[in-house]
């Protein structure tokens, strides 16, 4: 009896590091980053000029998820970027590079597969974009352990956690976002533990935008401004993120679910850190010391510090101040309070909080958020350092590109608590 042969079934591949099928490529290909250059400017100005020491070729693009209107928005800027540029080089988180990367008419770069043998896209979190923590778990190299265990026949070992390398942090030059706050906090969040972040390009297109400086409209000059840094178009605005350590009862710092990757223990905040009862019916107890000095013992639902960034977001709804992003500082709102003389406090710069769960707290422990995404649970006994980040030359805050308006218009900050926030807003009046 003759076998059949079955007709082989094509196979296509969505992942390639050949030049016949650039379709998604290795981001690990690309040259390493260039680094922009800031500086003050001489009318008094807290604003800084961009420059580059050569020109940027990497661009992430970081969309707003689950809108077709802003994946088509994407896709038309890429042909418009690699047409008009063609050096640059496009780069995409990996489901959005799988789903997008047959309609643009140039090579997608992306993180890699952990193995040759990994589905593409591989992400290791159900969540639909990058995964907050990279890739690749930690290796663990075997240590051996003192000498005279190791005179044993089979001696024992063992393993410590070295650092892994996000290569966004290594290629990316500039970010773009495509969407509203919660895009421009997710971008941010990608290099929650470098300390160069990217100059970030935001076009608002999402649901409230008060971050977002530049209309889709302007999409093309906006880019153009960015690549070729022209003094006349463009200023960046260093925005304070904040740090925040763990620490145990005797001031060690503790690690587990809290390390981040790269093995950095700090947090990093573009709005703010939360501490929160979070499902237990119990007020959280919590001791505040500033400056390691106490200041009182909070009886609430929890507190928020928050930078002035932020200060238009969680903590606004809680009550707290609203401060200008210029100004740096740090700002403390309880959420809930049982006392109602606990009022929302403004703190400078060189500040260091401490938020230390209470031995009295009734509950087994706290909810601890960074940005909206919990970062762990605190014990009683066990404390949140929070600080802002030290900026240096080209190393720490978020550096936000801002249009250069003429004297007459109107402050973007100004235009957006009067337009978005309806600041003062009279009761009774439609607009």
């Amino acid at each position: 009896m003759r076998a059949r042969t079955l007709p082989r079934l094509s196979r296509r591949r969505y992942f390639s590091s050949s030049a016949s099928r650039q379709e998604v490529l290795s981001i690990n290909v690309l040259p390493d980053r260039v680094h922009p250059l800031y500086a003050k400017l001489n009318d008094g100005s807290h604003l800084l000029s961009l420059s580059w020491k050569e020109p940027p070729r990497n661009f992430m693009i970081v969309k707003k998820p689950g809108v077709d209107s802003v994946g088509d928005a994407m896709v038309e800027f890429i042909n418009h970027i690699t047409a008009t540029y063609p050096a640059t080089n496009i780069i995409l988180e990996p489901t959005v590079a799988q789903n997008y990367h047959h309609r643009v008419s140039c090579p997608i770069y992306t993180i890699p597969p952990a193995s040759k043998s990994s589905p593409f896209p591989f992400t290791q979190s159900t969540y639909p974009r990058t995964p907050h923590h990279y890739l690749h778990p930690p290796r663990r190299v075997p240590v051996p352990k003192p000498a005279d265990i190791q005179k044993q026949a089979h001696p024992a070992t063992h393993s410590v956690l070295t650092p892994q390398t996000n290569p966004y942090h290594q290629k990316t030059d500039a970010l773009i976002t495509l969407g509203g706050d919660g895009t421009i906090l997710h971008a941010a969040s990608l290099f929650s533990s470098s300390r160069a972040v990217p100059p970030i390009l935001s076009f608002a297109m999402g649901t409230l935008g008060f971050l977002g400086e530049f209309k889709w409209s302007e999409h093309q000059s906006a880019f153009k401004s960015l690549r070729s840094a022209t003094d006349s178009c463009i200023r960046i605005l260093r925005r304070n993120r904040l740090k925040a350590g763990v620490f145990g009862k005797n001031g060690e710092r503790i690690g587990g679910e809290w390390g981040e990757y790269e093995g950095i223990e700090d947090a990093h905040a573009m709005n703010e850190l939360s501490l929160h009862r979070g499902r237990d019916p119990h007020l959280t107890i919590l001791e505040i010391f500033i400056g390691g000095h106490f200041l009182t013992e909070a009886v609430a639902d929890g507190i928020i510090v928050s930078t002035p960034t932020g200060s238009t977001a969680y903590s606004l709804s809680s009550g707290g101040s609203i401060i200008h992003p210029s100004v740096p500082s740090l700002s403390l709102t309880p959420i809930c309070p049982r006392s109602l003389s606990f009022r929302p406090l403004v703190l400078p710069e060189d500040a260091k909080i401490t938020l230390r769960l209470s031995e009295k707290n009734r509950g087994r422990e706290v909810e601890v958020s960074v940005d909206g995404r919990r970062w762990g649970g605190l014990g009683p006994g066990q404390e949140v350092r929070v600080w802002l980040e030290e900026i240096n030359g080209d190393k720490g805050g978020i550096p936000c590109v801002k249009r250069l308006s003429a004297p007459e218009a109107e402050d973007g900050w100004v235009g957006g608590l009067n337009g978005l926030l309806k600041f003062n807003h009279p009761f009774g009046q439609e607009e």
